[in-house]
């Protein structure tokens, strides 16, 4: 039987899963995750996107040349711009401002670890300074260039990393500086 909390957790999860793509290295050199941005761009890391090109797999199995636009390798991000427009149709993420996190809220990680295309990893936050975003969500290869999520479905960082069994994310307003943006409020 499921309960209303199954049945919210799994809407919060298809809500970020929607906005959710895989980014192939355009050389064939590996793969990860990335985030549809508002402004039509996607995110991801920029150890995922290596090169000037790489190719974004929408869920619905469409494969989209994007080019790099922006890359920051000391804070691990980058750009990409889908050409031809097709971003125009992706469902852009809400995000919310990391500075506004606190201790102990729940966290969702989502990604393509391992191959496996839309999977969720939940874990409660253990800090964030403007550096990280660190909670005890399970990532693997794969979820690189994922979204961090609240409870509510927005995203808060970038997973980048797991050092002693913790995720590590770039927070959001560090993308937002990155991107050139206002940091979001929500």
């Amino acid at each position: 039987m499921t309960t209303d909390l199954d049945g919210a957790l799994a809407a919060l999860a298809e809500r970020v899963r929607a906005s959710t793509v895989c980014v192939h290295d355009a050389r064939g050199r590996g793969s990860g995750s990335g985030i549809v941005w508002p402004g039509d761009v996607v995110v991801t890391n920029a150890h995922v996107a290596r090169g000037a090109h790489a190719v974004v797999e929408t869920r619905d199995g469409r494969r989209l040349r994007a080019a790099v636009v922006r890359r920051d390798p000391s804070r691990d991000l980058a750009a990409l711009r889908i050409e031809g427009g097709a971003a125009l149709d992706l469902t852009p993420v809400t995000v919310r401002s990391a500075a506004e996190l606190r201790t102990g809220e729940l966290m969702f990680a989502v990604g393509n670890p391992l191959g496996l295309v839309g999977a969720v990893s939940a874990g409660l936050l253990q800090r964030c300074n403007g550096r990280w975003v660190v909670a005890d969500v399970t990532l693997a290869p794969g979820n690189s260039g994922g979204p961090l999520a609240d409870a509510a479905g927005r995203v808060v960082g970038v997973n980048s990393l797991i050092a002693r069994g913790l995720a590590f994310a770039v927070p959001s307003d560090a993308v937002a500086a990155f991107l050139g943006r206002a940091a979001v409020r929500a």
